[in-house]
């Protein structure tokens, strides 16, 4: 395959192949109609190598410069460079060596990145066996075509490695012909490879199939008349190929593949058991398959004798608490299956590891259909609904089972289902989380608040779900139900709510495809509602009026689920190879449960908790007392339970112990040190070294650091496991926040100052791994300073959709032009780090054009034009400058989230940012009011101190209630971001 070609217009392709596929429709219609047994019009399959059978150059490219930090695009760029007589299509050719080849290769792209490039790094991955590994279903594809007697050949550019042989990591026994450019001396698409093919195959183009997946190879095949088959996904184009075939390639047991070489199991140890087990003596070797649908406990397909088996065994290596227990996945089967329930027949469970690893139960083998897409493609409307009624009715049979009856009263515990179901998913999404998830946070306080009461126990299946029925083949009934793995005594309600979570999924979901985006009436599918009502029409029950709770659990309950798929995949362990993907997916899961949780509502502000009241007693303050603190009592409730988010606390005192010491730690350190400090720092703010930072905050930052009293300020929720700061609500955090708020230089002496406490976040929250380690870890320990440039002078900047300035892709950077003004710190020596927010594409939706990107302040291009003052004060050091980005490069590793994800990530900075103000300037208020309260003591007129004025007391009075109002509202808002999130709580 040739690299040159991977960034040719993509819509010329789809048009060319368009015009063709029509060219060989027409030729169809006219007498090609044929069915293949061996027999058909097509006697080769002609494979390209990079990108058909292994991993294209392209995609591990773009892999290695993410993983060694070079501008994404820079391998590929090189490769491309000088067309047909540059170095890569000269290499292929065999007309310069491996070592002429990386040199010209890596003078190339340290000019293309403008940074160092290891292309020997490059070159090492791209010929290793990790990288070089054909994709199994062409393995397979390829041993059933030439079962089929007809031939196959590969079609390669390829290159000399430097011991002297071509790179061909394939078994050159599955083709009957091998062309490579490097022996040939020319190239695909040049159209003499493509003959020299042909005839060494012996075969006329008509009789011939290739398979690429670049257009211009496709089209130069084409062009001869071979019919052609565009690669962007190997599964998909086996399907292709197996239609123009006429034969299936792949595993005559469906949904099952070659057992993946993780999960391999000892085949001779396990005929042995089956041998004493079933009493034969098989002339025929053991056959062993895996089922491709199982992601926690392993599933195979096992043939010995005429006897066909299933096999579902625990995973190997360490595993959560009380998980993937076939032990009970044994019982209830067996049990169920005499109780009328349609399950598979089980014939014995073995607990004994040595036998295939793990312990393991056995079935019989069960043919049927599984349907695996809920819009179940090509039935009729009036099949769709008999199917979803079926499996509806067999939901209503399983949990009127007698308990008794079947045995299975101790099966679980009775009464309290969802309260312990959440719990264990807690504990199970605890012991597997890899990263913070915000909505995940969010749910685990906001579920064991809101469980409804149980109206009935029964056995639940757990993961009830269209893809674990097996269907008769021609009608509508159900033979077995699957995947016992979850199943317990518990609230039957939680099954019918997990049977819907494909109703609120989109069709293209990776994991299991939904139905949200489907016309579900014309498609004959009953709605989620009408499911429900289906299914307590067939109890005999009244409807629910918690069904949103129900659906927020499902959801958290596979979040945590999909956690521990992925966990497990990172060791290995995970059965499916689809594993590793379900990391993203864990976010968009929680996502969903939070919205039905929302639709739900908050109890707690509905309902006060059943505790004592908050009391405030009357208080006074003494005109004598250090400015800005507070001196009220309440009576409350100080224990944790109180102390949880589910708690509105008024008062310092009523925090938790930990916070209560942090908050008096706080108020001495503002006593011994702040204070006593403010003459020298507002003497300093003035003078001419007021641009430098006072050496005076940079020692009360070292004492701080040291006294614990450091990045107070990251959420709990961001933060969960306080891994950068201490691990507070935003709602503990307003009453130390206050404190701080009572001198202008107490925050950045805390580093809990404007804008970097928004920046870091925006950083924990958003940023990767890479640009953690560069920006976020110094910030954190004080030792460098950010801005934020957002507000621009030619327009309503507070509207984040006005924002003018350009951000432009090019050669793999990013290139900045704006205006911005009021851009507060960037005028500090220390400020390093410039968070920048512009326009990557203005003709995208509204909320979609904006970017943010990390911008070092020492990059070529930043101009600041002056210092802006605020009534006459300039804030320095950091100030608040008015600046221009002109031709401003940047690497495009240093976007955060992705292009169009400005707004939102915007959003979500303003949102704490904001509330921290607010939290600040209660305690601002606080110092004002005292010093107007010694202010009127001794100032005098009309014969008498002002503090004996009616109306001045007055005046006194109503700032204290208008402080107190405020502060009230800054502790809810902040209560309602830890309850409900930023998002929601704004």
């Amino acid at each position: 395959m040739c690299l040159r070609q991977l960034l040719q217009s993509s819509q010329l392709q789809r048009a060319w192949r368009a015009a063709f596929l029509k060219h060989v429709q027409g030729r169809h219609a006219g007498g090609w109609r044929w069915t293949h047994s061996g027999g058909g019009p097509y006697r080769a399959v002609i494979f390209d190598m990079g990108g058909v059978l292994l991993p294209s150059p392209g995609r591990v490219a773009a892999e290695w410069e993410v993983q060694n930090h070079i501008p994404s695009g820079t391998i590929v760029k090189a490769l491309i460079s000088g067309g047909e007589n540059g170095p890569w299509m000269k290499f292929m050719r065999a007309e310069i060596t491996t070592e002429d080849f990386l040199q010209e290769f890596g003078r190339l792209c340290p000019e293309i990145s403008k940074t160092s490039v290891p292309v020997d790094s490059f070159f090492s991955l791209l010929t290793s066996e990790r990288v070089a590994k054909q994709f199994p279903v062409m393995t397979e594809a390829i041993t059933q075509i030439r079962a089929k007697g007809l031939q196959t050949a590969v079609l390669s550019n390829n290159f000399y490695l430097p011991n002297g042989k071509s790179f061909l990591p394939l078994d050159r026994k599955q083709f009957d012909v091998v062309v490579e450019s490097c022996l040939e001396g020319v190239c695909k698409p040049d159209p003499r490879m493509y003959k020299l093919c042909l005839e060494r195959l012996g075969r006329q183009p008509s009789e011939s199939i290739f398979l690429d997946d670049l257009g211009p190879n496709l089209k130069a095949a084409a062009s001869l008349g071979i019919h052609t088959i565009k690669v962007d996904d190997p599964e998909t184009a086996v399907k292709e190929l197996e239609t123009l075939l006429g034969f299936p390639l792949r595993m005559a047991v469906p949904n099952t593949r070659p057992v993946r070489k993780t999960m391999e199991i000892p085949k001779d140890a396990l005929e042995k058991y089956l041998k004493d087990l079933l009493g034969i003596q098989p002339t025929g070797p053991l056959e062993l398959l895996q089922f491709d649908h199982g992601q926690s406990n392993p599933t195979y397909y096992v043939k010995l004798a005429n006897h066909q088996l299933v096999l579902r065994k625990k995973p190997p290596g360490t595993l959560l608490p009380s998980a993937h227990a076939v032990e009970r996945e044994f019982r209830i089967m067996k049990a169920l299956g005499n109780a009328g329930v349609p399950v598979p027949k089980v014939l014995d469970l073995c607990e004994d590891s040595s036998v295939v690893g793990t312990p393991f139960y056995l079935m019989e083998y069960c043919p049927g259909r599984i349907y695996k897409d809920p819009s179940l493609p090509g039935l009729e409307p009036s099949q769709r609904r008999a199917i979803y009624t079926a499996m509806n009715r067999v939901l209503c049979k399983i949990h009127s089972v007698d308990l008794k009856a079947a045995g299975l009263e101790d099966y679980g515990k009775h009464g309290d289902y969802l309260a312990r179901q959440v719990q264990t998913w807690i504990k199970q999404y605890r012991a597997s989380e890899t990263s913070t998830i915000p909505a995940m946070e969010r749910l685990i306080e906001w579920l064991p608040l809101h469980l409804p009461r149980q109206q009935r126990t029964t056995v639940v299946h757990g993961d009830f779900r269209l893809d674990n029925l097996l269907f008769h083949p021609e009608t509508a009934e159900v033979l077995a139900v699957l995947d016992w793995e979850l199943s317990t005594l518990g609230d039957p309600l939680a099954d019918v709510a997990y049977n819907c979570l494909a109703h609120y999924l989109p069709s293209g979901f990776p994991i299991q495809p939904g139905l949200s985006d489907c016309d579900l009436t014309e498609l004959g599918i009953p709605t989620a509602e009408d499911y429900f009502r289906m299914y307590c029409l067939h109890m005999g029950i009244p409807p629910i009026e918690n069904w949103n709770f129900y659906m927020a659990f499902s959801f958290f309950r596979i979040a945590a689920i999909l956690q521990g798929v992925y966990k497990r995949s990172l060791t290995g362990q995970a059965s499916s190879a689809t594993a590793k993907q379900t990391g993203k997916l864990t976010e968009f899961m929680s996502n969903l449960a939070w919205d039905f949780a929302i639709k739900e509502g908050f109890q707690i502000f509905k309902e006060m908790p059943a505790t004592k009241p908050l009391m405030r007693s009357h208080h006074t303050w003494s005109l004598l007392r250090t400015p800005g603190t507070r001196s009220y009592v309440t009576s409350t409730d100080s224990s944790p339970a109180h102390a949880s988010k589910g708690a509105l606390i008024f008062s310092p005192e009523g925090l938790p112990h930990r916070v209560r010491e942090l908050y008096q730690k706080l108020k001495e350190f503002m006593e011994r040190h702040v204070y006593p400090a403010e003459p020298e720092l507002q003497r300093h703010q003035v003078s001419a070294e007021r641009w430098t930072p006072s050496p005076l905050v940079e020692d009360l930052k070292e004492k701080a650091k040291a006294e614990g009293l450091w990045n107070l300020f990251l959420p709990l929720e961001t933060d969960p496991e306080k891994k950068y700061g201490a691990g507070l609500t935003n709602m503990e955090y307003a009453h130390l926040c206050e404190v701080m708020g009572t001198s202008l230089y107490a925050p950045e002496i805390f580093n809990c100052s404007a804008p970097d406490t928004g920046n870091m976040e925006l950083l924990v929250r958003y940023g990767t791994e890479e640009q953690k380690a560069r920006w976020l870890i110094p910030l954190l320990e004080g030792k460098a300073r950010s801005c934020f440039a957002m507000t621009e002078p030619q327009v309503a900047s507070s509207d984040a959709t006005n924002i003018e300035s350009s951000i432009r892709e090019e050669d793999g950077f990013y290139v900045i032009n704006g205006h911005k003004w009021w851009i507060t710190g960037i005028l500090d020596p220390r400020c390093q780090l410039c968070v920048f927010m512009g326009k990557t594409d203005p003709h995208a939706p509204r909320h979609q054009q904006q970017s943010i990107l990390l911008v070092p302040m020492d990059t070529p291009g930043i101009k600041i034009i002056r210092p802006l003052t605020v009534y006459g004060l300039e804030d320095a050091p950091g100030g608040h400058g008015e600046v221009l980005f002109e031709q401003v490069c940047v690497p495009k590793e240093n976007i955060i989230l992705g292009p169009g994800r400005g707004f939102e990530i915007a959003q979500g900075r303003l949102g704490p940012g904001r509330i921290h103000h607010c939290m600040r300037l209660i305690g601002c208020s606080e110092r004002a009011l005292a010093l107007m309260k010694a202010r009127v003591k001794s100032r005098v007129a009309f014969g008498k101190p002002l503090v004996e004025q009616g109306t001045v007391l007055a005046d006194i009075a109503l700032s204290r209630v208008e402080i107190e109002q405020a502060r009230l509202l800054v502790l809810k808002a902040a209560h309602v971001m830890d309850v409900v999130g930023n998002k929601v709580g704004g």
